[in-house]
């Protein structure tokens, strides 16, 4: 005897397959994959990925567990309802985060020059451009910071010599001021294996990366 669907279970199928298809949608963007890549990681064809985004079908229970693994989620969050969030186009995020880097880089700055107005006005050291050149690594710090959390690869690379070569400069200025100079250049000898270690944990870390 031929099983009955009811409508309301047909309805809740259309519905799941819909949100299914929106997740998976947005899941595979986020990750920068096309269909075709997709559907290879899976040993599926791109039309199937396409029926799916599409809401046309739902992937069987061992594809959703797939599919999860691959995204790093769970399968609850494949069949689950999200909230949409506005895409942002990449052309103003990059913009952005610029932005909020230079006004964070820009802090450092104010920092030193309220620092240099103070020293100036409350204590006679004449080296109070010091604090301009400590603001040199400070702000080299914020870049890597922002680089390392938004991906910026060269810019890690680039800050973080600024970072080794200004320190060791701020420390060898400042001893110079205290009357320290006695063989105080060998302090730069100590940012040549630094420089060097960096540029190597770069190249190893995008071999490494390029692999997964």
């Amino acid at each position: 005897m031929e099983e009955k669907v009811s409508p309301a279970k047909n309805e809740d199928q259309d519905d799941l397959a819909v949100i299914v298809g929106k997740n998976l949608t947005r899941l595979r963007k986020r990750s920068g994959m096309t269909q075709l890549e997709l559907a290879e990681k899976i040993n599926y064809s791109d039309k199937s990925v396409s029926k799916w985004e599409q809401g046309n079908g739902v992937p069987d229970a061992r594809i959703l567990v797939q599919l999860a693994d691959l995204f790093n989620v769970s399968v609850d969050d494949l069949v689950r309802e999200h909230e949409e969030k506005p895409v942002i186009p990449k052309r103003e995020r990059r913009i952005k985060r610029f932005v909020v880097t230079c006004c964070s880089v820009g802090l450092c700055w104010l920092a030193a020059v309220v620092c240099f107005v103070l020293i100036g006005i409350f204590s006679e050291v004449g080296a109070k451009w010091l604090a301009f050149l400590y603001a040199v690594p400070a702000s080299a710090v914020v870049v890597l910071v922002f680089s390392c959390v938004w991906r910026w690869r060269w810019t890690r690379v680039v800050s973080l010599s600024v970072l080794i070569w200004t320190a060791i400069a701020c420390v060898y200025l400042t001893a110079v001021v205290c009357g320290f100079v006695k063989n105080m250049w060998l302090l730069f000898l100590i940012g040549v294996p630094l420089q060097i270690l960096t540029l190597f944990f770069f190249v190893w870390w995008r071999r490494g990366r390029g692999k997964e």
